[in-house]
């Protein structure tokens, strides 16, 4: 089996190129708009270049049969950007997906198409809420565009990953990881109380994986996939500072006023948080009952054990990150504002 993984350099797309690998997928190719020389430890076909480039020819893709696009846009990404990266990108791999043959185009997308969900588990049925902000207008209309191709023949399965996290993961995980390392506590907003679900991004390589082996029948829909055991946000964060060893504790502070002090701070731009994820703080989690049923999927990691693995990844790999700072998930982003509280805790 050929398959073509955009977005390869990016945190899931080279758990993912390792993960199919490991499993004697060997006919691989990689196409994202940098290089990376981590894919399990072994060279690739690469494909360098944006996939909006319509001079990249479809030669490139002969003989693939299944795509797995997972090239994507942070939340923190300019909306312009969003919408060209995630509308217009998926538009266009799924029409060169169409115009080669290609067998089945596996799109990965977000639980942000749910938004603030007023009730948990969510289940793939639920109503999409499009008025929250860029990212998740653009995962919504994506989705659309799967559908589309859907109705004109293709095989389209669409995956909504809850957060994911594993080796390689930074962003806004790499403040919590940098807090514990330093034996600081950390501030969570609210009483803690509110179980929010995350994803280990082997987990979810099983899931992409069990969409690529099963049929047309079983495969052709759309699946949410997440952890299947979590606890509260407070004791699930608390592993990470038990895992680092100085007995610091999350700290909990009062959602009314800090959720104003963010919102205010997110317009001058001094951190680098958006509104819908400070924002999270109610129970939001999704039922993964059907991706159970249907793909056979177990997800093997807690978020206790995705969260404490992500932290010792970080603390392995510190010389590859010291010192930069970006928007991206691989990226530690830039504390800004916050920063300056860890003196506090």
């Amino acid at each position: 089996m050929k398959i073509l993984i955009t977005g390869a350099s990016g945190v899931l797309g080279q758990n993912l190129a390792a993960y199919l690998l490991q499993r004697g997928f060997t006919d691989l190719v990689l196409w994202d708009i940098v290089k990376s020389d981590y894919y399990g430890g072994k060279r690739q076909p690469f494909i360098e270049g944006n996939i909006l480039d319509d001079t990249i020819s479809d030669q490139r893709l002969h003989g693939v049969e299944v795509v797995i696009h997972c090239a994507s846009a942070a939340p923190s990404y300019s909306s312009d950007a969003i919408r060209s990266i995630v509308v217009d990108g998926t538009a266009k791999m799924l029409e060169r997906a169409k115009r080669v043959g290609v067998r089945k185009f596996i799109y990965i997308s977000s639980t942000a198409v749910y938004g603030i969900p007023e009730h948990s588990p969510v289940r793939e049925d639920a109503e999409l809420q499009d008025y929250h902000d860029p990212y998740n207008r653009a995962k919504i209309a994506a989705e659309a565009l799967c559908h589309d191709y859907r109705l004109q023949g293709m095989c389209v399965p669409i995956l909504r990953p809850r957060t994911f996290l594993g080796p390689g993961r930074l962003g806004t995980f790499a403040l919590l990881n940098d807090w514990a390392k330093d034996g600081k506590g950390f501030p969570l907003l609210g009483s803690g109380r509110n179980r929010y679900q995350f994803l280990d991004v082997e987990d979810l390589c099983q899931a992409i994986h069990l969409c690529m082996i099963k049929d047309d029948e079983a495969s052709n829909d759309t699946f949410n996939i997440g952890a299947k055991q979590f606890l509260s946000i407070k004791e699930d964060y608390q592993a990470v500072l038990d895992a680092a060893g100085f007995g610091k504790k999350i700290v909990m502070i009062p959602a009314g006023p800090s959720l104003k002090l963010l919102a205010l701070l997110e317009k001058l731009g001094v951190i680098p948080l958006y509104k819908r994820l400070y924002q999270k703080i109610v129970n939001y989690y999704v039922s993964i009952d059907k991706a159970e049923r249907v793909l056979g999927y177990a997800p093997r990691y807690s978020n206790q054990d995705t969260l404490v693995r992500c932290y010792r990844w970080y603390l392995a790999n510190l010389k590859l990150f010291e010192g930069k700072s970006g928007n991206t998930n691989s990226t530690p982003w830039k504390q800004g504002a916050l920063g300056l509280l860890k003196v506090f805790f």
